[in-house]
């Protein structure tokens, strides 16, 4: 239950992020990251800090260490990730959990250690269980076994969602967790070894099409923005074909991983971004555990909204008068679902496919249903804007615009 705002926790809010406050995007030229980082600036936040992986290696703890010692942030949001889809989570199990969980274990003390007022920490739904009841709510976190497809990211993206939980808890801090469902928009990874499910397909379908219409010109622009195993556009027409092939991709056709049946939610990524912001500027860990007495606890003793880092110190964790507090991040999506073979009906209707769409059942599925209750987001004051046929769309003009 999601009480009302305290005046304490809403002048702390205040006192947090004004529009001079300088906030990291950690992430900043990815799908969501750069998604937020328009949105802060749209909003007015102009003393925003980026570093791409080249300046700045998160999963390097001194590098980070250096990074915060120089810029010291008033805020942080951590939307960068080691991420891909079914077949680069199954090949890249260990670089999946480490990768992860260096970067999230750098950042989030490098945040507590620099002081920063306000964190906010992405993750993903694929932190549920294989087979949890649908809609999921946040409650069901933990209480059976995950999809293995994705068990060691998730597994990562749990344990950042608990470092939040129990900095909050042990110090006092104002950590804030949101989970995603599946996203797309500008930006996305359309590269076809690691991309996720939807801009995959789009460019698989794309590429069906352009051969079908013997286009090699647009085929090459394609190959020359994102190579695939180091075929470009320069690479000889057979070697192009082949190695579309091993991807099912086809003249006039496209071969599909699994039966199709899988219901996926998908969130249009500026959609994400607009969530992220609302949070972070209204949203308190106090609001979300819906518990006012959190706030005398932590920031009591402090006239002027500071959180007191002492007040805790050799307690343990725990904060007895509360009892347990688990489960305290923030579902984000639409609440709205379509299966596999609906979302490549969709494409093909976009991009003007007339092949052959062909389900390999031989290959994974993946979670059967992975539908998120979006309940306490609506109750924290937001709702999604863009509905699937629309985000389809713009992902195919947005995708189009890169290669043309």
């Amino acid at each position: 239950m999601v009480l009302k705002n305290s005046l304490l926790s809403r002048r702390v809010r205040e006192d947090l992020m004004d529009k001079n406050s300088k906030i990291y995007v950690a992430g900043h030229n990815g799908l969501v990251g750069s998604a937020i980082w328009n949105n802060l600036k749209s909003r007015g936040y102009k003393n925003l800090v980026g570093r791409t992986h080249q300046e700045l290696d998160l999963t390097d703890q001194y590098a980070v260490k250096a990074f915060f010692d120089e810029e010291q942030p008033d805020a942080v949001v951590l939307a960068a990730a080691f991420v891909g889809g079914i077949m680069a989570n199954s090949l890249y199990r260990a670089d999946f959990m480490m990768m992860n969980m260096k970067i999230q274990c750098n950042v989030i003390s490098e945040a507590y250690t620099h002081g920063v007022k306000k964190l906010l920490f992405l993750g993903s739904t694929c932190i549920y269980p294989k087979n949890a009841p649908q809609p999921m709510k946040e409650d069901c976190l933990l209480t059976s076994e995950l999809e293995y497809t994705n068990e060691e990211y998730a597994i990562a993206k749990i344990a950042g969602l608990k470092m939040c939980e129990s900095y909050n808890l042990q110090y006092g801090t104002n950590y804030i967790a949101v989970m995603p469902t599946n996203l797309y928009g500008p930006n996305d990874n359309f590269h076809l070894e690691n991309s996720h499910v939807m801009p995959a397909m789009m460019r698989k379908i794309y590429l069906a099409k352009l051969i079908h219409d013997e286009d090699w010109e647009k085929i090459a622009k394609d190959l020359n923005k994102r190579p695939v195993e180091g075929v470009n556009g320069t690479s000889s027409r057979n070697d192009v074909i082949t190695i579309l092939r091993k991807y099912g991709i086809f003249d006039n056709k496209v071969t599909l991983w699994g039966t199709g049946r899988p219901l996926r939610e998908f969130l249009w990524s500026e959609d994400m971004a607009d969530a992220s912001v609302h949070v972070l500027l209204n949203v308190n860990f106090s609001d979300i555990i819906g518990i006012e007495k959190y706030s005398s606890v932590h920031y009591g003793a402090s006239t002027d909204g500071a959180v007191d880092r002492n007040h805790s110190a050799g307690r343990g964790g725990a904060i007895p008068e509360l009892g347990e507090i688990r489960n305290c991040h923030i579902n984000v999506g639409t609440g709205k679902e379509l299966t596999i073979r609906q979302l490549s009906e969709l494409i093909v209707k976009t991009v003007g496919f007339e092949g052959e769409i062909e389900f390999d059942t031989s290959k994974p599925d993946g979670t059967m249903r992975k539908l998120i209750d979006v309940s306490k987001l609506h109750s924290l004051g937001w709702t999604h804007k863009v509905e699937i046929e629309e985000g389809v769309q713009k992902l195919f003009d947005w995708y189009k615009s890169t290669i043309e």
